[in-house]
């Protein structure tokens, strides 16, 4: 039976895409998202202080009416308990610990999904964290690293804390992104998790989004990433949101927008065109030839050189969101 209420959707957090500027941008063009999960933050030091950099980057408590939740990546109670404190001063509601990050250079650090198969250290870090937290704490987190069966371990440590929510992507951090989603491994994990479980992983288009809901009823709750990143306007799609009469225009004036974001925020530095590369991986496949679309963007090395790509893209190739192909 598929659940009749309206989903929620959260929009998953990615290093160098959804940082302020994109939240700031992508939440004045597009409707259906109920939670903003920022890239995560590390390094926070004793005096509870951000840089002003970091500080710039981790925001506003909200993002023109939407709540953001800010995320750590650490292995250190103390440290997690400071960004919490320091979160709770600036307004924030809820922080999220990664232990999801499938990436070698933070797994191997035993960071990210690289501590999943050590459940006494997050039983252990979770139990100095969780004395006096100030807000909500919520855990996004793999099947697993090198196994999905790490994840019988975790359930009941998880359930031994107060825990306001769990988002599983359904793979293990061997995996990074490429192969299956394990939905049978998500649905055991599942059945004996009592804080509620948010759904990641794989959810391209409203059909992929109808599937899940139909395998797991129970599920309300949904995070996107690339698929979103990708198409702009899924979770409106997912929702039955009115869109824009004109798509591919609207998707126009969001890129030239963001642009200048860009480039406002980071004063003119050319670090605005990687930062715009890594978003257009994912939003070429959203046109109808997304190979040469990405090849216009990628090769730029000038903000001129920018411009000229994107208004080839625009005028040569044609929006398709994430219609059937």
């Amino acid at each position: 039976m598929v659940s009749t209420k309206s989903p929620c959707i959260y929009l998953a957090p990615f290093q160098g895409i959804t940082g302020v500027t994109f939240r700031d941008v992508y939440t004045r063009y597009f409707a259906g998202v109920d939670k903003l999960y920022t890239p995560f933050f590390n390094g926070i030091q004793h005096d509870s202080k951000l840089p002003a950099r970091k500080l710039q980057e981790l925001g506003k408590a909200s993002e023109n009416g939407i709540e953001v939740i800010p995320q750590i990546l650490s292995k250190d109670a103390d440290e997690i308990k400071r960004f919490a404190v320091l979160c709770h001063n600036m307004g924030f509601g809820e922080l999220n610990w990664n232990l999801g990050c499938p990436y070698p250079m933070v797994a191997k650090k035993k960071r990210g999904s690289g501590m999943l198969p050590y459940p006494e250290m997050i039983d252990e870090i979770l139990t100095g964290a969780m004395t006096g937290m100030p807000l909500r704490f919520s855990v996004k987190c793999r099947l697993g690293y090198l196994s999905a069966a790490e994840i019988d371990a975790l359930v009941p440590i998880f359930n031994r804390h107060a825990i306001s929510e769990i988002t599983i992507h359904a793979r293990i951090g061997k995996q990074l992104y490429s192969g299956e989603t394990n939905l049978a491994a998500f649905e055991k994990a599942i059945s004996g998790m009592e804080a509620p479980v948010v759904y990641n992983g794989d959810i391209f288009t409203p059909e992929n989004f109808r599937q899940i809901n139909a395998r797991f009823p129970g599920i309300i709750t949904y995070m996107i990433g690339r698929g979103l990143l990708s198409d702009p306007f899924l979770p409106a799609r997912i929702k039955g949101l009115p869109l824009p009469e004109n798509e591919h225009a609207h998707i126009s004036q969001f890129i030239a927008d963001l642009y200048h974001a860009y480039r406002k925020q980071k004063n003119d530095n050319l670090s605005v065109l990687g930062n715009l590369k890594e978003y257009w991986h994912y939003l070429a496949e959203s046109f109808n030839d997304p190979h040469k679309v990405f090849k216009q963007v990628k090769k730029v090395n000038s903000f001129g050189e920018y411009e000229d790509a994107v208004s080839v893209v625009f005028s040569d190739y044609t929006w398709i969101g994430s219609a059937p192909r």
